[in-house]
């Protein structure tokens, strides 16, 4: 892969009839709401403020940066110590980029990826003692004899950073299936040094079903140990065919997964079919009810199962959002250097081609907003660094939201 990059670009982007890079945006605590379509389905909230809540507007002034154009279908960011980012490329390989985007170091050698589909290689971490033992996480769609699965590895990077060494994969999440979507893969470190890990539940109308049963790894958080196995104590450890790392259940496809640095919650945001995307706070052991309730349609416009949105036993979202903004990825922003954004939860949209961010007050949203709305492509992922906010993108790109 050619690695001859990099132009930075400030952009004169304009969202929702405002220049980002204005001194004189106005802040209107409650608008209309910035969804103006009508939804794929009538169905009616289980609360208020569940869907469409008040629109709300950044004060301070923003820049708007590409750091690098020219990454080959990037997945996956992770901050190194140094102030670069490590990221996954779709095809297999990973790249090593400075804080500035300007220069990269290409590491092969990994597992054989399913680039097919929504496969490939997938989400990346850091171990949390990475500064002392150079330890990554990987998840990545493994090609079987009959189907793919989602696969976790680990390794070291080696101090030249163009390999990893003593790759070992520690869980793969069965059952194998021949469809290509709806993998999840995201790995977030607990408080413990433990590992939450999502699972898609594979998108066939077949198998989607699983994500209710618990000796099946497709649909759920799990609770993972270094070295893959489950964390003692789990919520149905010790039940009868149930697969003790499961941590809960019911999810269709959650592509992101984040804690809340100022409470520890874990927050999950997962596709919805057509409609229903959804933002949850993930429990133990709780049921989060796909393929049972959703506020989504099939693709043909039918509906899901009994076409229900609410069951006894099963967790209602704190938010969703139909028509579908097909969130990519999840991060919170814990800087005071745009104090307005402090503790709010921002949403990669691959689908809507946005940002959102949502304000949180006592577990609920109760303000929306959408940034790079049109204009920066399908959001990936995305992390905070030094009070700015760092998103790849499908079509390569590496942006940059700070303060100006």
């Amino acid at each position: 892969m050619s690695m001859n990059l990099f132009t930075n670009k400030t952009l004169g982007l304009v969202f929702t009839g405002i220049a980002l890079n204005c001194a004189n945006i106005a802040c209107v605590s409650a608008q209309n709401p910035v969804e103006t379509n009508p939804p794929s389905a009538d169905y009616k909230p289980a609360f208020e403020g569940q869907t469409r809540i008040s629109g709300v507007k950044t004060t301070t002034p923003l820049s708007i940066s590409i750091l690098n154009e020219k990454l080959d279908r990037p997945w996956a960011i992770s901050v190194l110590p140094s102030g670069g980012f490590l990221i996954t490329q779709k095809g297999g390989n990973m790249v090593i980029l400075t804080a500035d985007g300007k220069s990269s170091k290409v590491i092969n050698g990994l597992p054989k990826v399913d680039d097919s589909g929504q496969g490939g290689l997938l989400d990346v971490t850091l171990d949390p003692d990475f500064a002392k033992n150079r330890m990554i996480y990987w998840a990545y769609s493994e090609p079987q004899t009959k189907g793919v699965l989602l696969a976790i590895a680990k390794g070291k990077l080696a101090d030249s950073e163009t390999a990893i060494e003593n790759q070992t994969i520690i869980y793969r999440a069965t059952p194998a299936y021949g469809g290509k979507l709806q993998y999840g893969s995201r790995i977030v470190f607990d408080k413990s040094g433990n590992l939450f890990v999502s699972t898609g539940e594979r998108s066939g109308g077949d198998i989607r079903i699983q994500a209710q049963y618990l000796n099946s790894s497709l649909g759920k958080i799990l609770h993972l140990t270094t070295d893959g196995k489950a964390v003692a104590g789990g919520p149905f450890a010790g039940k009868a065919d149930a697969r003790s790392e499961i941590y809960a259940l019911g999810l269709r496809n959650p592509d992101g997964l984040a804690i809340n640095p100022q409470t520890g919650d874990l927050w999950e945001a997962e596709f919805g079919p057509k409609g229903g995307d959804e933002v949850n706070i993930i429990k133990p052991g709780k049921n989060y009810g796909w393929p049972i309730i959703t506020y989504g349609t099939e693709y043909s416009g039918n509906k899901v199962g009994d076409g229900i949105q609410q069951k006894a036993g099963m967790e209602q979202p704190v938010y969703y959002w139909n028509p579908s903004i097909s969130p990519g990825c999840i991060a919170f922003y814990n800087s005071s250097t745009i104090p307005e954004w402090k503790g709010n939860l921002f949403v990669g949209g691959l689908g809507g081609s946005h940002i959102i961010r949502l304000v949180i007050k006592d577990n609920k949203i109760v303000g929306e907003e959408r940034l790079l709305e049109g204009k920066g492509g399908r959001f990936r992922d995305m992390v905070e660094k030094d009070g700015a906010l760092f998103s790849v993108t499908d079509n390569g790109k590496l942006f940059k939201i700070s303060k100006k």
